[in-house]
């Protein structure tokens, strides 16, 4: 009986040990980098134009730094980060990344409308000005949470951010992303719409807590 326990007792202090180790992995050696601009947290910096990586697919955020490196997506700072990484380097960093937990948060209290509310949720095609632009949720989900892989959360993202991503796509600096179709969205965005859209997405919460949700 009393080897019995002995082995019980070891067992759940091997478990314990493994999870403990496993919850305190080091992470991969270039966060030390990326935390500088994206946050210890990986919720990045609102005041800076910083994204937050936090909580994003990780086969997003692996493509992104792929795309940093042979050119496709063009950023002084990444794409020096980017270059040396190796795919395990990327992959690794990406875990990382999609791992951390982003904070639940509350509505605002009175929503975002106006025109960047609008294509946000419906497009932009009646009018005299409609230029056939679909709606935002249609790829990245209500209110802006993401949808698998190839379209990531932007909700919560800083409003410079955001506003920085549409005036690339438009004006060719930006070239990646599936099937071409940021390129052509956002080629068809005014100046007013593209500022619009960034501060309506960036007033969103990035993880609306449950009753929010309903």
């Amino acid at each position: 009986m009393w080897i019995r326990s002995c082995r019980m007792w070891l067992m759940a202090a091997v478990i314990c040990l493994i999870g403990v180790t496993q919850a305190h992995a080091a992470p991969p050696p270039q966060v030390s980098e990326c935390s500088s601009c994206h946050g210890n947290d990986g919720l990045g910096s609102a005041s800076a134009g910083y994204p937050a990586l936090a909580g994003l697919s990780s086969a997003y955020i692996v493509e992104q730094l792929y795309d940093f490196k042979h050119g496709t997506r063009v950023n002084a700072i990444m794409t020096s980060l980017a270059t040396p990484l190796k795919p395990a380097d990327r992959k690794a960093l990406a875990d990382y990344y999609a791992a951390l937990p982003v904070p639940v948060q509350p509505e605002p209290t009175i929503l975002p409308t106006g025109i960047g509310a609008d294509i946000a949720d419906h497009g932009h095609w009646q009018g005299s000005l409609a230029n056939g632009v679909p709606s935002c949720a249609s790829c990245h989900g209500a209110g802006g949470i993401g949808v698998g892989a190839d379209f990531p959360r932007i909700a919560g993202q800083p409003q410079a951010y955001i506003a920085a991503q549409l005036n690339d796509w438009h004006n060719g600096a930006r070239k990646n992303g599936p099937l071409g179709l940021m390129t052509a969205i956002a080629g068809k965005l005014s100046a007013d719409q593209i500022n619009a859209l960034a501060a309506y997405y960036a007033a969103l919460p990035a993880n609306a807590a449950p009753e929010a949700k309903q």
